[in-house]
């Protein structure tokens, strides 16, 4: 028995005589004589180590093995056949396999419209996603185990050399706190609020830091989000307070829920006010907000086809926006 693997030639020929069940047929039909072509089934049937066909003089039969084997054959070479067209769509990023990380923060405005866009663009591509903090998609990313993520500026020094960044969005920090204590910091409800009702989470009143200065603060800790973090203390700062700091909670959707059990306040991005929860209500500031930055980062070096169609999109969005391009 040979060692040697069949080849797609020899693959079309079994299918030929299989179907003509005759062998100067089948050499027509592939525009060959007969001699060759029994040569290439004799050899077939040498590699696989079986017989195929059942010859006599006036006819040829698949064996019980050969009929067996001849729909796995089909569905072979229609696999190979696909080849060609699906190498061209990977190439050109239309189908493939892109794994996407993103911070809480940006599961609540930037990523939907962003995941709308592209499925809609390539609907052949799967995407990998996972929820992650910044400091945990730099190191992913840097590991090669995730292909881009949406981060919160700015990114760590340590790694500007291999990584490239474009920022996608920006927006100012509201303030999410307990309905009660918005009530008493001149929350006037249902009435005349315009836009989005307060009784459905947003106030459109604005609150100064001064009224809620001895209210704890919910916070992301530092050593996970330090430019988050520290955008916020600053904010505290150029008001001339010093926040207290009375809870660290590592996700967005945590921080909302312990604002919504009253232990305390939050600064968080504005499309935050898309996350309800009951008995929580976003304000903006009365002071001048800070804007949080949010961006796309991946390795500089290493751009799929999937991955610089993700970037055209992401790249489109931010000029949208007015923001400057990759660096």
């Amino acid at each position: 028995m040979s060692s040697t693997i069949p080849d797609l030639r020899q693959l079309r020929y079994f299918v030929a005589v299989a179907e003509e069940q005759h062998f100067g047929r089948a050499a027509a039909r592939l525009s060959m004589t007969q001699p060759p072509l029994s040569q290439a089934i004799r050899a077939l049937e040498e590699t696989l180590g079986v017989e195929l066909f059942a010859r006599t003089r006036r006819s040829v039969e698949l064996t019980a093995v050969g009929a067996d084997l001849l729909p796995e054959v089909r569905r072979l070479l229609a696999a190979a056949q696909a080849l060609r067209p699906l190498a061209q769509s990977l190439a050109r990023g239309e189908a493939g396999v892109l794994a996407l990380a993103f911070v809480s923060t940006a599961d609540y405005g930037l990523l939907p419209l962003l995941l709308r866009e592209f499925g809609a663009r390539h609907p052949r591509v799967r995407l990998q996603l996972a929820e992650a903090t910044s400091d945990v998609q730099i190191d992913e990313l840097v590991a090669g185990r995730i292909d881009a993520g949406l981060v919160i500026a700015p990114l760590p020094p340590r790694h500007a050399g291999q990584l490239a960044y474009l920022p996608v969005a920006r927006e100012p920090l509201v303030v999410a706190m307990p309905a009660e204590l918005s009530a008493r910091t001149g929350d006037p409800g249902d009435s005349g609020d315009s836009g989005e009702s307060a009784a459905h989470g947003w106030c459109e009143t604005p609150v100064s830091l001064a009224e809620l200065a001895d209210i704890p603060l919910v916070v992301f800790p530092r050593h996970l989000a330090p430019g988050f973090h520290d955008t916020i203390m600053d904010c505290y700062g150029a008001a001339g307070l010093a926040p207290r700091v009375g809870q660290e909670a590592i996700q967005m959707q945590t921080i909302v829920s312990l604002v919504s059990a009253g232990m305390g306040i939050a600064l968080v991005p504005r499309s935050l006010r898309h996350l309800r929860r009951t008995g929580v209500v976003y304000r903006p500031l009365a002071e001048a907000a800070p804007t949080i930055e949010t961006g796309l980062v991946w390795r500089a070096d290493e751009v799929s086809p999937v991955l610089a169609a993700f970037i055209e999109i992401v790249r489109a969005h931010a000029g949208a926006a007015g923001l400057p391009r990759a660096r």
